[in-house]
């Protein structure tokens, strides 16, 4: 028997508030791990020892950005362990969603700047912006631009309904 959100407590709403949160976390620290370990292993390469200034600048900032997508992502786990039944569980997850999104940002920074070193590398030119333009536009789409529609089309409807709502008593 599934439990209607307004019979759920608070704390098991914090709970799973928590616990899904902590999920979506470990979705995007797998991807930006990976995308780390192969930022790294770069430098490694016969071809980098030649790489000019743009490509190694470029590179070092995608790192950085890399770096501090994991230590946002990661973050919320430190939280919830060092104020773990201390009654902050409010706390963490308000501090948690902030440093998930920012993090996500550093993320599509990151993909956006491997994208644009790999097409510096592979093809050059113009075409290595058109790829990086290509890789902004489909990360700041999907991850911020349509869900931040989504949502506040949604928080429109919800006004509309409560809206609704009120004149329905005014008429009762």
């Amino acid at each position: 028997m599934a439990v209607s959100q307004a019979e759920e407590s608070h704390h098991r709403r914090l709970a799973r508030n928590l616990n899904e949160l902590l999920q979506e976390l470990r979705v995007a620290q797998a991807g930006v791990q990976i995308l780390f370990g192969f930022l790294l292993s770069i430098t490694f390469t016969e071809r980098y020892a030649s790489a000019d200034m743009y490509v190694r600048g470029t590179h070092l900032i995608t790192i950085l950005m890399a770096a501090c997508a994991v230590a946002l992502l990661t973050a919320p786990a430190a939280w919830h362990r060092l104020l773990f039944r201390r009654g902050r569980r409010e706390d963490v997850i308000e501090v948690a969603n902030r440093f998930a999104i920012a993090g996500l940002a550093f993320l599509a920074v990151a993909m956006i700047g491997t994208v644009l070193l790999l097409g510096e590398v592979i093809i050059g030119g113009w075409m290595a912006f058109a790829l990086g333009g290509f890789a902004t536009v489909l990360f700041g789409t999907l991850w911020f631009l349509w869900p931040l529609r989504e949502r506040h089309r949604g928080s429109a409807d919800e006004d509309e309904e409560d809206e609704a709502d009120e004149d329905e008593d005014r008429v009762e």
